[in-house]
């Protein structure tokens, strides 16, 4: 299967965010596949961030959840933030558990959009369910050839 220039750009997105965070690689975060309105990220659980009862921290849960929104809802090329954001944590994680969150867009009306993100563990145990809203502020994340041969 082909993928499509979109996707693609949608890919050199994540991976040029990524590269600008200082917090995505401190945790671990690694991009399994992106797309337009699409992202799948995976983090590890280490020791360092599990709460006082030894299971994954909320935060950790939450800012994995949190990436990969931020991912999808960016995805098109279009600078967009966080406009609310809530979260279901349904099970524990554990330290060693690598965990997978997977942001879809459920829809976009004018500058606003609603996506969803299901965190799991590798083996597909549901562990949070995440809703976020974003807001496109204007401007780009990257420069695309068009916009390099109109400014150049």
């Amino acid at each position: 299967m082909s993928v499509s220039e979109e996707d693609r750009l949608a890919r050199r997105i994540a991976e040029h965010m990524l590269a600008k965070e200082g917090t995505g690689n401190a945790w671990g975060l690694v991009i399994e596949d992106g797309a337009a309105g699409y992202s799948r990220l995976r983090m590890t659980i280490r020791q360092d961030m599990t709460n006082a009862h030894g299971t994954a921290h909320g935060g950790m849960i939450f800012a994995l959840a949190d990436t990969a929104f931020a991912y999808a809802c960016n995805s098109r090329n279009q600078a967009t933030v966080a406009a609310g954001a809530s979260i279901i944590f349904l099970a524990p994680a554990q330290e060693g558990d690598i965990l997978i969150a997977e942001a879809r867009e459920e829809s976009i009306s004018g500058r606003s959009g609603a996506y969803s993100v299901a965190v799991r563990t590798s083996d597909g145990r549901v562990v949070a369910h995440f809703q976020g809203q974003s807001r496109a502020i204007g401007g780009t994340i990257l420069e695309t050839r068009t916009e390099e041969t109109h400014n150049g």
